[in-house]
């Protein structure tokens, strides 16, 4: 496999987490993503990542993984104009099909079990949600999410 060749120049750039991460693996799948489709960073919120065995590809030495204690100090060093999209299944949410993504965005996604909190939803300025009824796995949905930008991205 091969990191994304082409990306409009002027797109901007990305970067995606999660919130109280519940299994180590979701970091590291998260990040392999992350890498392949054009993330230029990762971070997580309240939980910190284990180096893993499996990661062949060592993402490690090719894209950042940043490390935040909490929601407050992820807004303080947000980059200077760059949107806070969360991704959580709520009823407000703007469907991702129909989502145009902000040229600089920051992805915030909650783990499986309990979400993004009410609190922290309201300080995002984008709330999309993918299809579906159930929650999926926290990795795949960002994955889910870093392909329809890509793909709306490319010219």
């Amino acid at each position: 496999m091969s990191r994304v060749k082409k990306l409009k120049n002027d797109y901007g750039f990305f970067g995606i987490g999660i919130l109280n991460n519940s299994d180590e693996i979701n970091i590291g799948t998260l990040w392999r993503s992350a890498y392949l489709l054009g993330a230029s960073f990762i971070f997580t919120v309240n939980k910190k990542h284990k180096h893993q065995g499996s990661d062949i590809t060592k993402t490690w030495t090719r894209i950042p993984l940043y490390h935040f204690k909490t929601f407050d100090e992820l807004k303080e060093h947000l980059p200077y104009s760059t949107r806070l999209v969360a991704i959580e299944m709520a009823e407000a949410a703007i469907p991702l099909s129909e989502f145009e993504h902000p040229d600089r965005a920051i992805y915030l996604l909650g783990n499986e079990i309990s979400g993004l909190p009410s609190q922290i939803l309201k300080e995002c300025q984008s709330l999309i949600k993918l299809p579906g009824e159930y929650s999926l796995n926290v990795a795949v949905a960002g994955s889910i999410v870093m392909y329809d930008r890509n793909n709306k991205g490319s010219e």
